[in-house]
C-alpha cells in the first residue's frame, strides 16, 4: 500500500454519505474511505458492501476491545466483508490482538490488513496520567503499543503523525502508520490534541492520514479533498 489520504465518513445516515460520495462523481480518484462506528452502528454491513461496489477502498474503523475470544469471533464475522483495513485497541493485549488476526484469516487465507489504534489523538499526557493512571511519556506509550501490535502479527497501528517516524524506527518502514489528527494549517483543532498538517504528517513519516472534518464539512469537499492529496501524496 503506498501513501494515501482516508477520508473519515462519519455521517449519521446512509442518505447523508451518499451526498457527500455523489460530489466525487466524474472524478478519476476515487478517495479511500473510513467507515466508523457512527455510519456502521446506523446502517450495519449493508452501507460497507454498498460503498465497495461504488469502487472505494475501505478502513472499517470500529476499534474491537474485548477479551480474546469474543474479539476473534467478531474478526470472523467481518472478514466476510470486502473491506481493506480493519482496526482493535492494543491495549486490549497481545493475546487479544493474535486471536484477532486468527479470526480474521479467511479460509484461503487472505485477510484484510490489521492495525491496532495505540493512544487516540484526543489523549493528552495530562489526561493520560489523570484519567488512566499512566505516567509514563506518552510516545513511550504509543511505542509499547506498537511493537505489542509488531509481536502479535499486525500489519500497523493508528497514532499521531507526531509519532509515526519512530513507530517506523521501532517496527520497520514496512509497519504502517494510520494517522488522524490531520488539520491544514490555520484550521480548527477540535477535539485533537496531537495534530499536524498534511504536508508535515508527509515529512514525519505517515503512510496513511485519516481527514474527516476538513474534507466532509468543507464547502468544496472535493476541492478540499485533493488540496489534501496535493499536500500528503503528490
Amino acid at each position: 500500500m503506498g501513501k494515501d489520504v482516508i477520508v473519515a465518513c462519519d455521517f449519521a445516515s446512509a442518505e447523508a454519505t451518499r451526498a457527500f460520495l455523489d460530489r466525487f462523481k466524474g472524478e478519476s480518484r476515487k478517495p479511500f474511505l473510513k467507515i466508523g462506528m457512527e455510519l456502521y452502528y446506523a446502517e450495519g454491513p449493508a452501507i460497507v458492501r454498498e460503498i465497495k461496489e461504488r469502487g472505494h477502498r475501505i478502513f472499517l474503523d470500529l476499534k474491537l476491545h474485548d477479551i480474546p475470544n469474543t474479539v476473534k469471533k467478531a474478526m470472523a464475522v467481518l472478514s466476510r466483508l470486502d473491506v481493506d483495513i480493519t482496526n482493535l485497541h492494543a491495549a486490549g493485549t497481545r493475546a487479544m490482538m493474535e486471536a484477532a488476526l486468527e479470526g480474521l484469516t479467511r479460509p484461503d487465507g487472505t485477510r484484510p490488513k490489521l492495525i491496532a489504534v495505540t493512544m487516540l489523538t484526543s489523549t493528552s499526557q495530562e489526561s493520560m496520567e489523570r484519567d488512566i493512571l499512566v505516567h509514563e511519556p506518552i510516545d513511550e506509550v504509543v511505542m509499547r503499543y506498537a511493537e505489542s501490535a509488531k509481536a502479535a502479527g499486525l500489519d500497523g497501528v493508528v497514532c499521531s503523525p507526531l509519532e509515526a517516524g519512530k513507530v517506523h524506527f521501532r517496527c520497520g518502514a514496512e509497519f504502517l502508520t494510520v494517522t488522524p489528527g490531520v488539520r491544514f494549517a490555520g484550521g480548527d483543532v477540535g477535539d485533537q490534541q496531537r495534530v499536524t498538517t498534511p504536508a508535515r504528517a508527509r515529512e514525519l513519516g505517515s503512510d496513511f492520514i485519516v481527514v474527516g472534518r476538513p474534507i466532509t464539512a468543507a464547502e468544496d469537499p472535493v476541492g478540499a479533498y485533493l488540496k489534501c492529496v496535493n499536500e500528503f501524496v503528490d
